[in-house]
This record gives C-alpha cells, structure tokens and sequence, in this order.
C-alpha cells in the first residue's frame, strides 16, 4: 500500500524564521545586489515574500508540491512534483529548505533532494537546511512525545492510537545521517544550530530573558555537546 505524504504547513512568524536564515546565511556569505534565491517547499510563502521585499532586489522563485500560499507578492512561484527542480544546473545564489527534507519521502528521495539543490546551486553559492532532529523530545507536525524515537515500523502504530491517524508521512533525521547525506552528495557543510539558537534568543531576548542570559554564559563546547537532542538540526552547505 503507497501512503501519501502530506505537506504540514504552519501559520507561524515567518518573518522572524526568515530573519534568522537571513543571518544563519550571512555568518557564511554576505547577500548580492541581485542575488537569485531559490526557496523550495515554500508553504506559506512568508520566507520568499521576505526575501523578495528586502532593498537588494532579490530575484526569488519558490517551488512546492501544492499552492498553500497566503503570501503571493513580489516572487516566482511553481507548483513542482516529487523531489526535481524545474531549472537549469547553477541557477541560484542561494537556496533555502527549511523543515522540507523530513517530507519528501525516505533516504533515496532525501538524498534526491540534496542532489537537485546542489546542482541548481551556482559555484560557490550557499544553502540553509533545517530539518526535525529525530532524537528531539516532542515530534512538532504531531506533537507526540517519543514519536521519532520509535523504529520506523512502530511510529504509525503509535500515531494511530494517539491520533487516529493512519501513516507517519515524516523521516526526520539525526545528525549522523543527515552528514551521511551531505557526504554522499560531496557538499561542504556547516552545522550553525548553535549559532541559530544564539540568533533566537538574542531577537527574542524581551520575551525569554532567563534561557537567554543562560545561554549568555554557556560556552560552544558545552552546546556542542547538546547538538544530539536540539529539536531542529541546521546547517549550511557550500557548492565548491
């Protein structure tokens, strides 16, 4: 029996998510007049409005496997099917996949992904990749704790008592495999989820001032050591 795999699109900030990329992204390479930037599974569409909006003149196009947009304005849109891009190799500066590859399907096709972000990646240009780690406490898309946990033949046994719900459509991933990936796909990677949760706290410092001045004192190397169990793995990667 095939399962479908349902997009999860969320009506969260975007604005705020798509600064912190912003920045995530400038600790590695500083944004170009006129720079091309690809987001792929859009959702919403708030990330590539705020791309598309900033003075730099951005060329953005977006791409997803259905129009769940509510912002349409000032970028391209195309409805995609499956893991292909429908561009030429070295199209894009720059290229966004946030919470995306957890969706598309199992390794081959996550693999797949990877393949096709970095061959409409121009020499030298960056992508943003955050995904689910599986090892974090409560599953976002569901919200059941230890979901991810639980081998892959127990997970929608599980999802079905607590939720009704027949298939876990998500292959969120841990840290170990998602490198095995980039290696795989011979990227140069980064892993910026410690400076990602730094540029959360530091933009939400008002509303969370004791986790950020926590976090203020607590060296790298002992965040580092944290990373297995972050809820959100992110990285950048380099097409060298």
């Amino acid at each position: 029996m095939q399962h479908i795999r349902k997009p999860h699109v969320f009506a969260d900030n975007r604005k705020n998510k798509a600064a912190k990329i912003q920045k995530v992204i400038m600790s590695v390479r500083k944004f170009q007049q006129q720079d091309s930037i690809l987001e792929i599974g859009t959702g919403s569409g708030g990330i590539a409005a705020y791309f598309a909006e900033q003075d730099m003149q951005f060329n953005v196009q977006a791409v997803d496997i259905i129009d769940s947009r509510v912002f349409k304005e000032s970028y391209q849109f195309q409805l995609i099917d499956g893991t292909a891009l429908p561009f030429k190799d070295e199209s894009f500066d720059i290229v966004i996949t946030n919470h995306v590859i957890e969706h598309v399907g199992e390794d081959e096709e996550q693999f797949h992904h990877l393949c096709e972000i970095k061959r409409v990646l121009k020499k030298g240009g960056i992508a943003y990749l955050a995904v689910p780690n599986r090892w974090m406490l409560v599953e976002p898309h569901y919200q059941l704790i230890f979901l991810s946990w639980l081998p892959k033949k127990h997970r929608s046994r599980y999802l079905k008592r607590m939720r009704s719900i027949d298939f876990y459509d998500c292959e969120p991933l841990e840290k170990k495999q998602l490198e095995n990936l980039f290696n795989r796909v011979r990227f140069s990677y980064k892993n910026q989820t410690i400076l990602a949760l730094r540029i959360i706290l530091q933009d939400e410092r008002e509303s969370n001032r004791f986790l950020y001045f926590i976090f203020l004192f607590i060296p790298d190397f002992i965040l580092k050591i944290l990373l297995g169990i972050i809820p959100t793995l992110i990285y950048t990667m380099k097409n060298e």
